[in-house]
């Protein structure tokens, strides 16, 4: 295989993996922005991942190759709502955002994988005929070196997760909607002066993580895993967290490492053409995504610091 073919298996495969990767980075950036720790989005990428599967099962003959943009939108929906219950337990209950946060993760595959056999029983498949495939852009494809490796056979939701990570880092840093969620992450209390509704700002922040990192699940079904079961997401929320942090909260950093690690959960597949990595034993590809995440964990974001009321409690004054 030549050098132009492996720098587009690499780099089409690492686009695959990061897509689920940069759309719930993204939900989670909006979320600690407005001071609200959400651990629970692994659980929120399990319900967007089975109801997105659950809806192409039902409906795939009916609308056909739209059928999976449509399931990325409902588990968009379903982990919007999913995130409702982590939004009250700690804006309106003042619960501890870690163990909400846990709870949404304990609570979230045991209903799933219940709901899957009632449905489809413990023995039925899962797996789905309309997924979101391989993308050609028409003319891009086109340029001379940049156009088969970037463009051609590649991930269409990573790039939409690319456009939507743009537009977020817009939103949060050039508009009064996100000065107002990056205050109340900051000094809520200084914001309540100013008249902004704080607990109106923190919701906006939990929903929209929990949207996005639905949608985020509905990919790794979709995409990548191409049916629901127990493992379909196994550690991509806490990636994408890692992710965020790694990209100090700020969407296009958090875009940015979002495609580093997916690149890292890549390599299990296209080690085997890449001359350095070739040799190295198969399960130590399979878990590279996660020691790689525990080093940046270590030496990383160790040194970061977030909005400065991330993760506290707030009680409006009288």
């Amino acid at each position: 295989m030549d050098v132009m073919a492996v720098l587009q298996n690499v780099i089409s495969s690492a686009l695959i993996y990061s897509a689920p990767l940069i759309l719930t980075a993204l939900g989670g950036t909006f979320s600690e922005r407005s001071g609200v720790v959400n651990v629970g989005l692994e659980g929120i990428m399990v319900m967007g991942a089975f109801s997105s599967i659950v809806f192409n099962l039902t409906f795939a003959e009916q609308l056909g190759g739209a059928t999976p943009w449509i399931g990325m939108l409902l588990g968009g929906a379903i982990g919007l709502i999913f995130s409702l219950f982590h939004a009250v337990a700690t804006i309106n209950w003042r619960a501890d955002h870690i163990i909400s946060g846990t709870v949404v993760n304990l609570l979230a595959p045991a209903l799933a994988v219940f709901l899957t056999n009632v449905l489809y029983g413990a023995r039925q498949s899962t797996f789905i005929s309309q997924s979101f495939g391989f993308h050609t852009f028409p003319l891009l494809s086109r340029i001379p070196i940049i156009g088969p490796i970037f463009f051609r056979n590649t991930s269409l939701p990573a790039y939409v997760g690319i456009l939507i990570a743009v537009i977020c880092w817009f939103v949060i840093f050039k508009t009064k909607f996100g000065l107002r969620l990056r205050s109340v992450g900051e000094h809520p209390h200084a914001a309540e002066t100013l008249g902004v509704n704080v607990y109106l700002m923190k919701y906006a922040g939990v929903l929209l993580s929990g949207f996005l990192g639905g949608m985020g699940g509905a990919i790794q079904a979709q995409a990548i895993a191409i049916n629901f079961s127990s493992n379909t997401i196994a550690g991509q929320g806490f990636m994408a967290m890692a992710a965020m942090i790694f990209g100090k909260w700020n969407p296009l950093g958090a875009m940015g490492a979002a495609i580093f690690f997916g690149f890292a959960q890549s390599l299990s597949v296209t080690g085997n053409y890449i001359p350095l990595i070739r040799d190295i034993p198969s399960v130590w590809l399979q878990v590279a995504p996660y020691i790689i995440t525990i080093l940046a964990l270590v030496f990383v974001i160790g040194q970061s610091r977030g909005p400065a009321a991330n993760g506290k409690t707030y009680i409006k004054s009288k």
